[in-house]
């Protein structure tokens, strides 16, 4: 059959509530235009991001009534460590409230003033926690992954010369370790292919650097293995998975994106050194070892969340469900990033509003507009995001890359709610030319993007 229908019933469901042009007018001018600072009840179809949106199965609601409370020792502690264990093969699972708090722990002892961290491209919490260390945060995407009309498989590998450039010229103690995302969710959430990752780890090795994964989408990473890599057609998407992990040290993962769930992360590691200094940390910052800031019944969502982002009818779905948004939005002749990813479609708002200037945020503008039209939540990814201000000449520095994602909740939304983005979007399109830059009147010194404050301009 032509139609990849959900593969899964709806037993639940929650209202939303509509709201006026004029509605939205209003609730934009008080958020100070960041979308972050709109209350859930004012946004109809949220784009905003995958991460903790996911709607939980039956099996996952049932395993929160068995999970185990106990604060040492907890027997859904040992579940997931043993499912994580089973997928990852790495020896040290260390859980945490979420992603980002693991990459806290990560760089609190890898990071320092002097190092620097490559990476294919890094996301924003990331970088953050990277710089805070006092670190770099290194991006190295190859060419292809900054073209978005460039129709190719594996835009969001890692720039295998450059880093081999890097690791000849710089010490081996400068680079503490690199790291991969799989998928690329800066570079729109491109994948990285199972020869990427191989040579990427054959190059840390070479020279004794620890090589780790940013593992947050690794189950539709390896959907995109097996649609697309030659060899692995025929090959379980575990399988494909438990390869991509044999490759690298150690992973950090927000489970709040293929783990299922609304909470939860997890620092896995093979250094059993490095393993006893992140509980250490971890006692003091999350919480005690066998439970690190989550709930009994948190670890036990995340056990079984982490075997059905295996299964193949979920994914073949939720890759589809996404390239369908692409294709609509591509036939209204609306600038994408192309191929689809796997967990969002970006909009190329360089493209899209090509009389607004990077210093301008076009991607804010074009989110903020969004909203104007139907209530629908975004993202910008671009200059807001990433872009800075040289401190010495004051010089802005813009992004890579402008653009608007629209990350697709997990189980959330059905194909109405996507026709009905489709239409928004489109009637956007129509009267581009009509919007306008932003300027920023508030940032705060670290991922500005959250709490931001902006004003449009007059013309």
């Amino acid at each position: 059959m032509k139609t990849i229908i959900e593969p899964f019933k709806i037993k639940s469901v929650e209202p939303l509530r509509f709201t006026s042009h004029k509605e939205r007018k209003a609730i934009l001018e008080k958020a100070g235009y960041n979308l972050f600072n709109i209350h859930a009840d004012d946004v109809l179809i949220d784009l905003l991001t995958d991460s903790g949106t996911s709607a939980m199965s039956a099996k996952q609601w049932g395993g929160m009534i068995e999970g185990d409370e106990a604060y040492a020792g907890s027997k859904s502690f040992y579940r997931l460590e043993q499912t994580v264990k089973g997928l990852t093969g790495f020896r040290h699972i260390i859980p945490t409230h979420q992603g980002r708090a693991a990459e806290k722990i990560l760089f609190n002892i890898m990071g320092g003033r002097g190092k620097i961290v490559p990476n294919n491209t890094h996301f924003d919490t990331t970088r953050a926690n990277i710089e805070i260390s006092g670190a770099e945060a290194l991006d190295l995407p190859v060419a292809e992954g900054l073209d978005p009309s460039l129709k190719k498989n594996f835009k969001g590998n890692m720039d295998l010369a450059a880093l081999e450039a890097l690791l000849q010229k710089e010490s081996p103690q400068r680079i503490p370790l690199v790291m991969l995302t799989v998928t690329n969710n800066s570079n729109a959430g491109q994948p990285v292919s199972m020869e990427n990752i191989r040579q990427t780890s054959k190059l840390c090795r070479s020279y004794g650097i620890p090589f780790f994964l940013d593992a947050c989408r690794f189950a539709e990473n390896a959907y995109f293995i097996k649609l697309r890599e030659p060899g692995y057609q025929n090959t379980s998407i575990r399988d494909i998975a438990q390869e991509m992990f044999s490759y690298a040290d150690g992973c950090t993962m927000s489970g709040k994106k293929d783990g299922l769930v609304n909470m939860g992360g997890f620092l896995a590691l093979n250094d059993d050194q490095l393993a006893q200094k992140a509980r250490n940390i971890l006692v003091v910052t999350e919480g005690f070892p066998t439970y690190g800031g989550l709930a009994g019944h948190d670890l036990e969502a995340f056990a079984y969340g982490l075997d059905e982002v295996l299964q193949e009818d979920y994914l073949r779905y939720r890759i589809r469900s996404v390239s369908y948004l692409g294709e609509k939005l591509d036939a209204l002749g609306v600038p994408i990033f192309h191929p689809p990813g796997g967990h969002a479609i970006y909009l190329d708002a360089s493209a899209f509003l090509p009389h607004i200037p990077a210093h301008e945020y076009p991607g804010q503008a074009l989110a903020c507009e969004i909203y104007l039209a139907g209530g629908i939540r975004s993202c910008e990814i671009g200059s807001v995001m990433f872009g800075k201000t040289d401190p010495a000449s004051g010089d802005f520095q813009p992004a890579k890359l402008e653009m608007v994602r629209l990350a697709i909740p997990r189980r959330v939304y059905t194909q109405s709610h996507i026709d009905y983005v489709v239409e928004c979007i489109g009637h956007v399109f129509q009267k581009r030319v009509q919007l306008k830059g932003m300027r920023i009147v508030y940032e705060p010194p670290v991922l500005r993007h959250f709490t931001a404050l902006f004003e449009p301009l007059k013309k």
